[in-house]
């Protein structure tokens, strides 16, 4: 007999394989404008340009889902997805929502800006109870910077799991990814919110996208 877990699981998978049936919800830019609670959410996070809308592009199998751009700091919302087709356990909610959260590290951005960013972000992370995890991501080229450091801090400071997904790791040459992931995993092993597996992928080459997807069912339903 299959468990209501199991079932949870395969919704949450089914959905994120479904090929392009997704739509985009709403763009949040402050607090007040939070979509109302539903189905559980995970969330992506990362400097700017390092990859994210490609990766929810690529996770969810519809190009231009979310929006892709060569302009560090396009993303200054919180912007909600969710699958279409799809009926979860209760009250016929999809199975989950997807967030493409505001890309942080843009040198050039006012002072303002990031300050506003980074209370949404920080706000969102502490009181959205309905959020899972958060996939942070860090391109495989270049490695944890300082400011992937000082998001590490944010979301160990708002108790809010986090789980690492390399990027772009088609930029670089296969062995060292391996190597990669060892620096990652020793630089966030004295995070407690930190999920101590990392996710290697590429968008371009659909590499990682079956492992994320489970890690995503997993973290909805442990």
């Amino acid at each position: 007999m299959t468990n209501d877990t199991e079932l949870s699981r395969e919704a949450v998978t089914a959905a994120l394989k479904a090929h392009g049936n997704w739509a985009f919800v709403k763009g949040v830019p402050s607090m007040e404008f939070l979509p109302p609670l539903g189905p559980p959410e995970i969330a992506f996070a990362g400097r700017s340009n390092v990859g994210k809308s490609s990766l929810i592009n690529a996770l969810t199998g519809k190009n231009g889902l979310a929006r892709t751009s060569n302009t560090p700091g396009r993303t200054q919302e919180l912007n909600f997805f969710v699958p279409e087709g799809f009926s979860g356990a209760m009250d016929n909610l999809p199975p989950l929502a997807v967030v493409d959260m505001p890309g942080y590290g843009y040198a050039k951005a006012p002072i303002e800006m990031v300050e506003r960013w980074t209370e949404l972000v920080f706000e969102y992370m502490r009181g959205r109870v309905t959020l899972k995890r958060i996939f942070l991501l860090i391109d495989a080229r270049h490695g944890v910077k300082q400011n992937d450091l000082d998001a590490m801090k944010l979301m160990d400071k708002a108790a809010m799991s986090y789980q690492v997904v390399l990027t772009k790791t088609d930029k670089v040459k296969e062995p060292a990814i391996p190597r990669m992931i060892a620096e990652t995993l020793e630089k966030i092993k004295k995070s407690p919110a930190a999920f101590p597996e990392v996710i290697a992928t590429s968008s371009e080459k659909s590499r990682g996208m079956d492992d994320l997807r489970e890690a995503i069912a997993k973290a909805i339903n442990p």
